[in-house]
């Protein structure tokens, strides 16, 4: 099974917080997801990072779906076929005013949802205060699910995540290390049952077969 990762920081420089808060809690994510604990089941977990400063975007909004085909930036079209060919979504996001990251959210917005559509996700959110990011998880909900990749029901938040990580990606010394992993395997196990049992019923049937492309589909019935 294959994971993406959506890192959805666009801060290379947080003073006086330290430098890239988000990228330590996306390296822990990715240590845990390339460690043994998930070998052992019957599919193999690969998990990629995408990093929103990876993607400098147009300051003129225009989607990836908008464009003529072949006429669209390569970045976002080497990113839309990761998105395609995922099997499920990890959407780690600091709280920007009680919702998620505006960058993230920009950058999710130039994919239609056909690409995300029926395969899963876990909210991951973390701050430099005592939250967690949890405010921004909720409206994390409505929106990845009417992206079409739906939310495990556990999320994962993360307070001071300056002091349970470090720089590189390790627990401080003063951080109980398997209560974390333990609070982390809640959620992502959560996420790889249900990516699995998505996965198989694709196999068995392509939902994008029956997906509603023209938005006047969606209308109620005229009285």
């Amino acid at each position: 099974m294959k994971f993406l990762l959506f890192l959805g920081t666009s801060r290379d420089s947080s003073p006086p917080r330290p430098k890239r808060l988000g990228l330590r809690v996306a390296k822990v994510c990715l240590q845990h997801f390339e460690s043994q604990r998930f070998k052992s089941q019957d599919n193999d977990v690969e998990i990629e990072l995408v990093d929103v400063l990876d993607y400098p975007l147009e300051s003129v909004f225009k989607p990836h779906f908008a464009y003529v085909k072949g006429r669209a930036p390569r970045a976002l079209d080497e990113l839309a076929e990761k998105i395609k060919t995922a099997d499920g979504y990890i959407m780690v996001s600091p709280e920007y005013n009680h919702s998620m990251s505006p960058a993230l959210a920009n950058l999710l917005n130039h994919f239609g949802s056909s690409l995300f559509s029926y395969k899963p996700s876990i909210i991951m959110t973390y701050s430099a205060g005592q939250w967690g990011g949890a405010r921004a998880a909720v409206n994390m909900r409505t929106y990845l699910a009417e992206l079409g990749c739906l939310p495990v029901s556990a999320m994962i938040h993360i307070p001071k995540a300056q002091e349970v990580f470090t720089q590189e990606g390790s627990y401080e010394i003063n951080q109980n290390e398997t209560e974390w992993e333990s609070y982390f395997d809640r959620g992502f196990s959560q996420l790889i049952w249900w990516t699995e049992a998505c996965k198989l019923q694709r196999d068995k049937q392509n939902p994008n077969d029956s997906f509603v492309r023209d938005p006047s589909q969606r209308n109620a019935p005229e009285s």
